[in-house]
């Protein structure tokens, strides 16, 4: 099915749905058949760039095979639910619903119409992330840092749904499992909003997580740390690159020595479409499932209540 022409269509052209339009219409095996936003000029102006049609319609996407939902949040189960419906695959932005329920929903749509549910955590789509996932075995510790200086954008939502829950997806990755016990604390600073958090997460099979996001820091910070059985490995996701080191066995003992990972350099995001396209066409692809996005959602809202209840 590789050779397979998908049609594909984005609702939402705000700050992350403009890229998802300029992606797809330059995407090859794609023919992207237009966009819809409910801002007409902003439409317009995105559409007008791209070379790609202005949707009068929601329901007009719906004729697409696969479809971008980058609509707010508290719109995505309407929305993503709608094109399920309409018999057309669907990537929705993350967080992938409002509530876990509301997940539960769409899975349940995308599954009784055997149709791709995916949702945009578009940095486990880092090449450095999927280069160091692919060597790192038995991970007993991980810790994030994900800060960045304050801005206007996405503050309808706390830093836990902003940013920290692309760390709480890729620590699920990582585990593999549910987590069997969460702490975290977290402070509103400059909106009502908790607006810096830390959280501890801990797994059954014995790895544990140490998570950081902010929204009020000084300077962008990016890191991912892992700590293996025998390995480590340190994950710039800005500059996507990883710095690892290994136990060897040497005629001396056992020595630490750098270990050479190479990470072919691409944009996340056209990795992410990428993953989605060819799992629309039948093949198998390392995409965010609805599933996963759901075990996200519910992670990051634990560690929310967490929070609350302080």
């Amino acid at each position: 099915m590789t050779d397979t022409e998908i049609t594909a269509a984005v609702v939402g052209t705000g700050h992350l749905g403009r890229h998802h339009v300029r992606i797809l219409a330059g995407m090859e095996g794609v023919r992207c058949i237009g966009a819809y936003d409910t801002d007409r000029e902003r439409l317009a102006e995105i559409t007008s760039e791209h070379g790609v049609p202005a949707l009068e319609t929601i329901e007009a996407a719906g004729a697409a095979d696969a479809v971008v939902v980058a609509t707010p949040t508290v719109t995505h189960r309407e929305v993503a639910g709608a094109l399920l419906e309409a018999g057309c695959h669907v990537l929705v932005e993350k967080p992938i619903t409002a509530t876990v329920a509301e997940a539960e929903e769409l899975i349940e749509l995308a599954d009784g119409a055997s149709k791709i549910l995916a949702v945009g955590h578009v940095e486990f789509h880092n090449p450095a992330v999927q280069a160091a996932l692919g060597l790192a075995d038995d991970v007993r510790y991980l810790e994030s840092q994900r800060l960045s200086p304050f801005t206007a954008r996405s503050i309808d939502v706390d830093v836990i749904l902003d940013l920290m829950i692309h760390d709480l997806q890729i620590t699920l990755a990582v585990a593999g499992e549910e987590p069997s016990e969460i702490r975290a604390v977290g402070v509103p600073v400059l909106t009502d909003k908790v607006d810096l958090c830390h959280a501890w997460v801990e797994f059954p099979g014995g790895l544990v997580a140490n998570l950081t996001a902010s929204r009020v820091s000084a300077e962008r910070i990016r890191k991912l740390r892992l700590f293996a059985r025998e390995s480590y490995f340190s994950i710039d996701y800005a500059e996507q690159s990883v710095s690892s080191a290994q136990l060897v066995q040497s005629a001396t003992g056992i020595e630490i020595a750098p270990r050479l990972v190479e990470v072919e350099k691409d944009e996340p995001l056209k990795a992410e479409l990428g993953a989605f396209i060819s799992a629309c066409r039948g093949e198998q692809s390392p995409i965010v499932s609805g599933r996963t996005g759901a075990a996200a959602l519910a992670a990051a809202i634990t560690v929310r209540e967490c929070v609350e209840s302080r």
